[in-house]
């Protein structure tokens, strides 16, 4: 009989509130034993759960088991009945493997969790999407973790989220056992009558879970064990090396008024990237920061780097052995890690001292995530000697998370909840096919679900697919298609990976011939032009002329073209094709013009993708009445063109005016009127290079070769070929000249001065166009150290003045002392955009930031150029700028989903924005639902743990977005801070998914180039070969050729991408500047002040216009697809 609990004073209550405030997994289960012992409770399950409620209900324990309560009352699980019969074994007791157990636990199975270790370690944070934070919230984290998701917090440790978990679990009556390591399975015998299951192997042998019979088993083991039968496959991008550290958190108020680093990447922040390098040595690719029990870094470091700091001691090809122990200087580790903690956070974290992981060592780790696995499915069914066993995997041994995308925890709760939902399909009788059908049906959304993809009303979540994935459907893959998931008898396991063999079965068509063919009947019946190979017939470029002319008429004029000057002729075509097709050059004009035998090869490449753009219906003879736009993605790669193109103009444009500013220093302002702000002065230098031809005896402004590479001098195979400003180069060679970073189409700028390639922070402007910062006094105080930031430090807290100016800055007269050459971009570029420092928290003082930067002389140059220049300055009312300054932030409902490609919302007088604009919708994104369930289960919770009150102010004080009194909106600005949160991490997760599949792209490049370069070598060296051997030959490369294409466009799509978020986050940079002007009083703010927040608006408003434009290319290139 149970001891009452609810007496004053009843050793249970001590016994459960230590059982709740247990920091260790030890001490969690030696209390919990206490407890049940104390209360004279036996047994597992939910009849546990029942009687610890019955024993427990005093005050602290009711509110707990309410939430429970509420919890297990969902229908889905049938009052704890639907797997009432069913036992099940789960092996890890990390997050996914323990929130898997819940889920069965509240389904009524009868669960047994094995842990092969007894402590929980790991300080590392995770990030939560919001409806994980609703679902812990709703399982009671709070009761456990006072601090959980307070404010505006979105992430946890996982050592603190196992805590919660595991308390639950064993709460829920699951079995919890650890120290027991899972070894693999022991079939069924089929002895005595039919008796006996299926039972684990364990180590140690003697554990008594060893007789513990199981029909179902649940592998959350981490991404190294997955149990026999299942198949995993690879993706392996570029090397790349994740380092992590955790420091301690002391709480100080110093420490509380650091802002975090939801995530910054070198993708669209290659300034503050190049600070760091320039200042440490060290050079990462992203970096991110946490404050939870710990201070927690995570970033992605370059291997060269790591080796000129003497982190990693030898360079060595194998992965395994460059980060082996003996290999890597610990100390040098720490030095580095603790480097570019100090940076990131503006050396503002005081006496960063380590914390200590499960070895008592600095807990610095680093790791290797070049390749990334997954299993190819999610389910499978064993059946021996009549006895069925249902497996599922959840967590990494499904899919290995790529880090920086903060997707790990949140896709394997996501996958716990589809695996417990295939259970309870299992424990209700469905056929075991169907139930492995539904289960992939499923998993082929999880690698793609997003919180922008995933239903919105997060409440309603739960174990049913449909609550949570929008219009999902079930049986999008069929029971027979499964069949080979259900394994009878034992099994053998196959480590021989499937052989591609699509290289042999698509080229089995004369894919030479037909592309003879198609040339012929595209180019019939032009004057002067007879098609009969691939070799003379193209050399006047008669053949190349009639050939764009009959798919764009508009672009060419046939009867203009003169056949006496062939080299002129093929560089007009080349010109066009790049500029208007997106088809890029693969031989130069004199190699077109010439025509050997050897550039056949090179001519077959180059007509491919003419081909491959305009092949159409049979309907191809009406095509000349109607101009043909490419097809598929190669708008993305004209799309590239085009900005590229426009940022070179621009840049020579800054050159121009910055020599015609230096001669005449005395008389600026007549200096700047001539230059022309709006860049009507032109002269011919200064025109579009496709205007321009070549002269056939000018020297190297063009590869006179396409078989040598412009940067290294060596051979240049057609697989391995790039091209760009009419130099032909291999794509590793394609670098900045200066940082030797690596350069992409749409994203390099090109000086034609000394013909060197750089990146857009390097390209050699004028003179720097921002001041040098002041040097930093000493930091008394926060406030102090937010106004003034060491001079080059990667502080969250960007000055206004930081930024590369407007078209109402003018460049200066001369270079200023102190400021790296190079830094800045002209503005007014109409496709580029100025790299940013690490994004900018509020929070500062905007008067005592301004003092880093010029003093009023400057600013009214400023003034008179904005007036002189011939623009018209924009007067916003106070309404209006508040409105502009939460662009992206503020929305009070969202009535219906926004019209594609939503992207932005600008709240504005109509009167405030250009002409184009007015009149058209406004733009907003989700997340109504989303916050009104956060909030709802925030302030559930804020009468229950008012302690922690403290904790939320002081991420507030990191985060305030000053929009007015703290205490009088503060449901208000923390769902602002939230938001403005989200979208600082939505854009670092697309930037990263990016950067990771464009190094995809980059491995399967060279794969294709090595394929390519030996079929090229033996097409070239052809005597004695038979004619369908060569045929077949050729018919591959030309295959290869189609690949390469192919992800020329997916990776020129990308980098389109690229340009938006850099759009956005110079929005969201000037956005916060425009705030700290606006938040001033008015009668406060100096002359230089308002002609600064005038300087900024206009610069928001074009910036707001450029991510129109964008929008406006995408949807148009969009439904040219779909038309195609």
């Amino acid at each position: 009989m149970s001891v009452p609990a609810d007496e004053p004073g009843n050793p249970a209550h001590a016994i459960f509130e230590r059982f709740l405030r247990a920091g260790e997994c030890r001490e969690v289960l030696g209390c919990f034993g206490e407890l049940c012992r104390q209360l004279g409770l036996q047994g597992s399950g939910l009849q546990l759960y029942h009687g610890l409620k019955a024993a427990l209900n005093y005050w602290s324990a009711k509110a707990l088991w309410s939430k429970l309560d509420k919890k297990a009352g969902h229908k889905d699980y049938d009052q704890g009945t639907a797997c009432a019969s069913t036992k099940c074994l789960v092996v890890g007791a990390g997050p996914c493997g323990l929130r898997a157990a819940i889920e069965l636990a509240l389904l009524g199975a009868r669960v047994v969790l094995l842990e092969k270790r007894d402590s929980f370690s790991r300080n590392n944070v995770l990030h939560l999407w919001p409806f994980t934070i609703h679902d812990l919230r709703a399982l009671g984290a709070k009761k456990f973790y006072g601090r959980f998701c307070t404010g505006t917090l979105d992430h946890i440790s996982i050592r603190q989220l196992q805590l919660i978990l595991l308390k639950v679990a064993l709460l829920l009556g699951v079995e919890v056992h650890i120290n027991v390591q899972f070894k693999g399975l022991v079939p069924p015998t089929g002895e005595a009558g039919g008796q006996g299951g299926w039972r684990a192997v364990l180590q140690p042998g003697s554990s008594p879970l060893s007789h513990y019979e199981f029909d179902v088993l649940i592998s959350a083991g981490g991404g190294k064990f997955v149990p026999e039968g299942f198949k995993r496959k690879e993706t392996r991008g570029k090397l790349a090396i994740g380092i992590t550290t955790n420091f301690i958190n002391r709480h100080s108020q110093a420490e509380v008024e650091v802002a975090e680093i939801s995530g910054v990447a070198r993708i669209y922040n290659q300034k503050f990237f190049q600070n760091l390098y320039n200042k440490t040595g060290i050079d990462l690719e992203n970096i991110v920061y946490y404050k939870d029990d710990t201070h927690y870094f995570v970033m992605t470091a370059k291997k060269q780097s790591l080796l000129k700091k003497g982190v990693i001691l030898q360079d060595k090809a194998d992965i395994e052995s460059l980060l082996s122990p003996e290999n890597v200087n610990r100390d040098a580790l720490l030095s580095y890690a603790k480097e570019a903690a100090n940076f990131s956070t503006n050396y503002r974290l005081p006496e960063l001292e380590f914390a200590r992981n499960h070895r008592d060592l600095p807990d610095v780790d680093m790791f290797d995530f070049t390749c990334m696995t997954r299993s190819e499915n999610a389910a499978l069914v064993r059946e021996h000697n009549g006895a069925r066993l249902l497996l599922g995997l959840v967590g990494d041994c499904l899919v290995e998370p790529f880090w920086p995308l903060g997707t790990g925890v949140a896709r394997g709760f996501l996958a716990a909840f589809d695996a417990a939902w295939m259970v309870r399909r299992w424990a209700a009788g469905t056929p075991p096919l169907e139930v492995l059908a539904e289960r992939e049906s499923i998993y082929q959304h999880l690698s793609q679900t997003s919180p922008d993809n995933t239903n919105k009303n997060i409440s309603q979540y739960s174990i049913d697919p449909a609550t949570r994935y929008p219009n999902i459907n079930l049986k999008a893959i069929k029971a027979n298609q499964v069949r080979d998931l259900y394994l009878v008898g034992m099994v053998e396991v196959d480590h021989k990976r499937k052989r591609d063999n699509r290289l042999s079965t698509a080229v089995s068509g004369d894919a030479y011939e037909e592309l003879l063919s198609w040339c012929q009947a595209s180019t019939a019946g032009y004057p002067g032009v007879a098609v009969t190979n691939f070799t003379t017939s193209w050399t006047s470029g008669l053949a190349l002329c009639a050939l764009i002319h009959h798919f764009r008429p508009d672009l060419v004029d046939f009867d203009s073209v003169d056949p006496q000057n062939p080299i002129r002729t093929h560089q007009m075509m080349l010109d066009m094709a790049e500029q208007e097709l997106g088809i890029q050059p693969v031989l130069s004009s004199a190699e077109m013009a010439s025509m050997a035998e050897p550039d056949r090869l090179g001519l077959i490449t180059y007509l491919s993708q003419f081909y491959e753009a305009f092949k159409t219906s049979p309907e191809v003879e009406e095509v000349s009445k109607k101009p043909l736009s490419a097809r598929g993605t190669r708008g993305a790669i004209l799309f590239l063109n085009k900005l590229q193109k426009s940022r070179s103009l621009t840049h020579k444009r800054a050159q121009d005016s910055a020599q015609k500013d230096a001669e005449a220093k005395r008389s600026r302002r007549e200096a700047k009127l001539d230059v022309g702000l709006d860049g009507d002065i032109l002269d011919g230098a200064h025109k579009l290079p496709h205007t321009t031809v070549t002269e056939p005896g000018q020297p190297p402004a063009r590869g006179e070769s396409s078989d040598a590479c412009y940067f290294c001098g060596r051979r240049v195979y057609i697989l391995e070929r790039a091209s760009a400003e009419g130099r032909f180069f291999h794509r590793g060679c394609f670098q900045c000249r200066q940082c030797g970073a690596t350069l992409r189409l749409g994203d390099y700028a090109f000086n034609e001065e000394d013909g060197h390639f750089y990146c857009s922070l390097h390209y050699p402007n004028p003179p720097r166009m921002d001041l040098p910062r002041a040097e930093p006094p000493a930091l008394p105080h926060a406030d102090a150290a937010a106004a003034h930031p060491p001079s080059d430090a990667g502080s969250p807290y960007v000055s206004p003045k930081e930024e590369a100016p407007g078209p109402l800055q003018p460049p200066p007269a001369a270079p200023q002392p102190g400021g790296e050459p190079g830094a800045a971009e002209d503005a007014a570029d109409a496709g580029d955009v100025e790299e940013q420092e690490l994004p900018a928290q509020p929070g500062g003082d905007a008067r005592e930031e301004e003092e880093e930067g010029p003093g009023p002389e400057p600013q009214g140059v400023a003034e008179e150029g904005e007036e002189s220049g011939g623009r018209r300055k924009i007067i916003l009312t106070p309404l209006e700028k508040l409105n502009l300054a939460t662009l992206n932030l503020t929305s009070e409902a969202e009535p219906e989903p926004p019209p594609k490609p939503a992207r932005l919302r600008l709240q504005v007088a109509p009167e405030a924005l250009p002409a184009g604009w007015q009149g058209q919708g406004i733009w907003e994104e989700e997340g109504t639902a989303v916050e009104e369930a956060l909030e709802e289960s925030d302030s559930e919770e804020e009468e229950e743990e008012p302690e922690e009150d403290d904790t939320g102010l002081g991420i507030m004080a990191e985060l305030c977005l000053g929009l007015g009194d703290d205490d009088k909106y503060p449901t208000w600005k923390r769902t602002l801070t939230r938001r403005a949160r989200e979208a600082q991490m939505k854009r670092f997760c697309k930037a990263q998914a990016i950067q990771r599949r464009l190094e995809e792209i980059e491995v399967t490049f060279r794969e294709l180039e090595q394929k390519g370069i030996k079929l090229e070598k033996l097409l070239r060296d052809e005597d004695g070969t038979r004619a369908d051997q060569k045929t077949q030959w050729m018919n591959q490369l030309l295959y290869l050729v189609q690949k390469k294409n192919s992800l020329m466009s997916e990776e020129s799509d990308l980098m389109i991408t690229v340009q938006e978020l850099k759009l956005e986050e110079q929005q969201w940079q000037l956005d916060q500047k425009l705030r700290c002007y606006m938040n001033r009083d008015e009668s406060l703010k100096t002359p230089e002040d308002r002609v600064a927040e005038q300087e900024i608006l206009v610069q928001l408003l074009e910036v707001v216009n450029k991510r129109n434009v964008l929008i406006h290319i995408q949807e148009e290139k969009r439904l040219n697809e779909l038309q195609a």
